[in-house]
C-alpha cells in the first residue's frame, strides 16, 4: 500500500464535521473511481470519507456501475469498505442518476449536441440539489465519464459552491489506470494481467499508486440569482447570470417611477428605500467621499444633515411625502437620522438588491461600508450612474 502524505494546501479543513459528506462522480464504463477516490481519501484522511455516493451516468454506465459496484458477487464498493475497515458508505441503485434524454427517457450515451444540452441541465440540478442542504459538504470527482461530462459537473459545483466543497480528480499510476479489473490498491496479493507487446503480463494490485490531485475553483454558491436556487436549474441559465453579474454595470434610478435598473433588471423599491439609495447615488456622481457613519450623540449634529439629505430624495420622489413634516415623524427624522435608521434603511436596501439580482450581481450596487470600518459609499463610477428624467407638470420632462 501506498499512501500519500496530506499537503497544507488541500481544502479539508472544517469537512469532516459536516455530518453529510457526498461524494458525486460522472461516470462512463469506468465505475472504479468511486472506489479510487474513496481509497485516496482514505489516505490523505480517513475522516474525509463519505457518508454517501451519487452517479451520474448513461444508460450503459448505470448497469456497468451497478454490476461492479453493488452486485453480490463482486461488489467492489463493499470490498474495499470491509478490506479497510471503512465506515458505512450508503449507496443504492437509487443513488445511480441516469441522463434523461430530450424526449424523457433515459440516455444511453451522449452523441448529439442535444445529449449534451440535457447532460448541461441534469448534472446542473443534481449539484444544485447536493449544495441546498446546509450540512452537506460535496465531493466532485471529475476522473470519469466523457470529458463533457466533467466539464459540466465542474463548471456547475463553481456556479453552486460553498466554502466545504471540493474538487478533485484521482490518478493511477500504470499499467493500473483503466484497466477493467483494477479498481483499488489491496492489502494483499492480487494479480491483474494486462497485455503487453502481445504478452498478458501479471502486475500485482497491492503496488498501485492511487492519489487524489485537489482543483481549486472558484466558488459562486452565495452569489446566484434567487430563483435559480428555488427553481430548475438549467445550465444555461446559470451562466447567463454569472455573465449578467460580470457585464458592464449601470445604474439607472427613475425617482418618479419608483424603481431603478441595475444589472439589466428593474427592480421597484418602496420610497424610503429609493430615497437612501437615491443619496449614496448622488454622492457617487458628484464624486463625494465615503460618508462617515453615525452614533447617538451625532442625532443633532451629523443626523441633522444626513436627514436632510434624505428628506430631500424623499420630496424628489413624492413632494407630498414631507407634506407638514408629517414625514419627519412617521420614519423617526423629527430630531435627526439615528444609527439605527441609517442601518436598518441600508440593510433593508441591500437585501433587496441581493434578493433580486443575487450577490455577485448586487455588489456593485450596493451601499457598503468601506473594509477597514470607514464611511458608506456606492462604489459605482460617476459615469455608471443615471437618474431618469421626471416628468415636469403638463408633462414636460424636469430635471432630476
Amino acid at each position: 500500500m501506498h499512501a500519500r502524505t496530506k499537503t497544507a494546501d488541500e481544502p479539508t479543513t472544517g469537512v469532516a464535521a459536516y455530518p453529510r459528506r457526498v461524494l458525486l462522480a460522472v461516470t462512463g464504463l469506468s465505475p472504479q473511481i468511486v472506489t479510487e477516490t474513496i481509497y485516496a481519501l482514505w489516505t490523505t484522511d480517513p475522516a474525509l470519507i463519505p457518508t454517501e455516493v451519487h452517479l451520474i451516468t448513461t444508460l450503459r454506465g448505470a448497469e456497468h456501475a451497478r454490476l461492479n459496484l453493488l452486485s453480490p458477487r463482486i461488489a467492489w464498493l463493499e470490498q474495499l469498505r470491509r478490506e479497510y475497515t471503512l465506515p458505512p458508505i450508503q449507496f443504492s441503485p437509487d443513488q445511480i442518476h441516469v441522463i434523461p434524454g430530450p424526449n424523457g427517457t433515459a440516455l444511453e450515451d451522449l452523441r448529439s449536441p442535444a445529449d449534451n444540452v440535457c447532460a448541461a441541465d441534469f448534472i446542473t440540478e443534481r449539484v444544485r440539489d447536493l449544495t441546498a442542504d446546509p450540512d452537506s459538504a460535496l465531493h466532485v470527482s471529475l476522473a470519469g465519464g466523457r470529458k463533457t461530462m466533467g466539464y459540466f459537473a465542474g463548471y456547475a459545483l463553481s456556479l453552486f459552491g460553498r466554502p466545504q466543497d471540493r474538487l478533485s480528480h484521482v490518478l493511477v499510476s500504470p499499467p493500473f489506470e483503466g484497466h477493467p479489473e483494477f479498481y483499488y490498491p489491496t492489502r494483499h496479493e492480487r494479480p491483474i494481467h494486462v497485455n503487453q507487446g502481445g504478452k498478458e503480463v501479471a502486475y500485482d494490485c497491492q503496488t498501485a499508486q492511487v492519489d487524489l490531485a485537489w482543483l481549486p475553483f472558484v466558488r459562486l454558491g452565495s452569489a446566484q440569482h434567487r430563483p435559480l436556487l428555488e427553481g430548475r436549474a438549467r445550465f444555461s441559465d446559470c451562466v447567463s447570470v454569472v455573465q449578467e453579474a460580470l457585464s458592464e454595470r449601470e445604474l439607472v434610478i427613475d425617482l418618479h417611477a419608483r424603481r431603478v435598473r441595475a444589472g439589466g433588471r428593474i427592480i421597484a423599491l418602496p420610497p424610503t428605500e429609493l430615497a437612501f439609495l437615491a443619496w449614496f447615488a448622488r454622492r457617487a456622481q458628484t464624486g463625494q467621499p465615503p460618508l462617515p457613519g453615525i452614533t447617538d450623540k451625532d442625532a443633532e449634529g451629523r443626523g441633522s444633515a444626513y436627514r436632510a439629505a434624505f428628506l430631500a430624495e424623499l420630496k424628489r420622489i413624492d413632494p407630498l411625502l414631507d407634506e407638514d413634516g408629517k414625514t419627519r415623524a412617521a420614519f423617526g427624522l423629527r430630531h435627526g437620522m439615528l444609527p439605527d435608521y441609517f442601518n436598518t434603511k441600508n440593510s433593508k436596501l441591500n437585501k433587496t438588491l441581493r434578493d433580486k439580482l443575487g450577490a455577485l450581481a448586487a455588489r456593485p450596487y450596493l451601499v457598503l461600508q468601506e473594509t477597514d470600518g470607514g464611511g458608506y459609499a456606492l462604489a459605482l463610477p460617476p459615469p455608471a450612474i443615471r437618474f431618469a428624467p421626471v416628468p415636469a407638470p403638463g408633462g414636460v420632462l424636469g430635471r432630476p
